[in-house]
């Protein structure tokens, strides 16, 4: 029988479970997110103290309000609060964009297609739906299940879907996001875009060398390496390397057998540009586990390299395939230079069982998301946003930030017409005394320290 090219277990994961996941998330809470959100009104706020005369703002109050003189001769025993905008209503209404452009990568393309999706049409919207066209039977499922149901029209020409932009939408590389978002300008179309990157992942000297390997080799090697998020390559110091890579080795074959082209539970590569990509990528450096590789089937095992400089080819662009680069560093603070000299990646994962070294890197590093001791699972809560910063994305989704990436916030102040005389300040002709009145009676006060660094 010949090889799935994803496992099924793994595509049940990636691919139905978090989409089941996003749909019921969107069930159990859209009545809540659709509500408008009620916000603090600062219009002509006094507030009255123990001990304190009447502020020129109270008595000016009390008298438009037709109370005379009867602000001013409270006593001090009375705590008052005359706030003209409470009879005000000041919300945010959640509306939708209107029609809005979905772009699917080949990586993970029914999650990534289906996720983005869900929280459009929660959000009221229409939907134009691209799949990959490097996945056909994905793309025929969708071209057959989608407007079956009303979920959305899809497109299938790339130079179709440039012309469409109206709307946000997530895409999949660089190069792509830059053609996105140009075309979107022509639209004055605001954009969210997921762009992958390369995701370091550093292992310190503290840890326990056999979990780490495990969820770092589960994560790189998932799917055969081709997910946005996997780990792209590791940073340690030449200690931990000769400790990490016999147990690699070792993991390797717990998960996949002596002869991983054999095993169900290791993919293939998504085509053959990809798999003749993946062979350029493999020269770089020094084969240290694995390296084979078979054409025909689109198979390459599960390979670590060592010896691998920051100029090598495979360090210039993301991997997308089972191949697990070990860049050599002194220390921490050589690791989060290292990080820091390239573009901020999509993920962010960082071994130790110190927490002073977890929390190190988090402080000075920039990432889409992050993750500590382990690989890829931060992408299962719903109530994470998830989503890359520069040049590995822009904007956020999963759960309620797809919705919110999806829905305009409208901010909304309904006033009544009644109690003219307390806008009677605000007109002209206006005077000194009255700025200090209105920007007393409206301005936001501090109310606590602050350090500005």
């Amino acid at each position: 029988m010949a090889p799935c090219p994803q496992p099924p277990f793994e595509a049940e994961l990636t691919e139905i479970l978090l989409c089941k996941n996003e749909l019921h998330e969107a069930l159990n809470n859209l009545c809540q997110w659709m509500k408008d959100e009620p916000v603090e009104r600062n219009m002509v706020r006094a507030r009255r103290r123990w001990g304190q005369d009447p502020c020129p703002v109270q008595s000016w109050v009390g008298r438009a309000m037709g109370m005379g003189s009867a602000v001013e001769t409270w006593g001090p025993h009375v705590v008052g609060v005359l706030q003209a905008t409470r009879l005000d209503s000041a919300f945010i209404r959640k509306d939708p964009y209107g029609v809005v452009l979905i772009i699917g990568p080949w990586t993970c393309p029914v999650n990534l297609l289906l996720g983005p999706l869900i929280g459009a049409v929660a959000a009221g919207n229409c939907a134009v739906v691209k799949p990959s066209e490097m996945t056909k039977n994905i793309e025929k499922l969708m071209a057959e299940a989608l407007p079956r149901h009303g979920l959305g029209t899809l497109v299938f020409d790339r130079g179709v879907v440039l012309t469409l932009l109206h709307q946000p939408l997530p895409t999949g590389s660089p190069s792509m996001g830059r053609m996105v978002m140009a075309a979107a300008a022509q639209h004055l179309t605001p954009v969210m875009l997921e762009l992958g990157g390369k995701n370091p992942c550093y292992v310190s000297d503290t840890c326990d060398v056999r979990s780490v390997a495990r969820r770092v080799a589960w994560g790189r090697f998932f799917n055969a390496g081709q997910t946005c998020v996997a780990p792209d390559y590791v940073l340690c110091t030449l200690e931990m390397q000769r400790k990490l890579l016999p147990a690699l080795q070792k993991v390797i074959t717990e998960f996949y057998g002596s002869n991983p082209r054999e095993s169900s539970d290791f993919g293939r590569i998504v085509d053959e540009k990809e798999f003749q990509r993946l062979q350029m990528l493999l020269r770089s450096g020094r084969v240290a586990i694995g390296g084979q590789t078979d054409e025909k089937d689109l198979y390459i095992a599960p390979t670590v390299l060592v010896d691998v400089q920051p100029s090598d080819p495979i360090m210039q662009e993301i991997i997308l395939g089972p191949i697990l680069p070990i860049v050599i560093v002194a220390s921490v603070d050589e690791a989060i230079d290292f990080i820091n000299n390239h573009e901020r990646p999509l993920a962010l994962y960082v071994f130790s069982s110190d927490d002073k070294v977890v929390a190190q890197v988090l402080e000075r590093t920039s990432s889409g998301g992050f993750c500590s001791n382990d690989t890829l699972m931060h992408l299962i809560l719903t109530s994470l946003p998830f989503g890359g910063i520069g040049c590995s994305g822009l904007g956020k989704y999963h759960g309620k930030f797809t919705f919110d990436t999806f829905t305009h916030q409208r901010g909304c102040l309904h006033r009544n017409l009644g109690l003219e005389a307390l806008n009677a300040l605000r007109y002209p002709p206006y005077s000194q005394h009255r700025v200090g009145i209105v920007c007393a009676a409206s301005g936001v006060k501090h109310k606590g320290s602050c350090t500005l660094l």
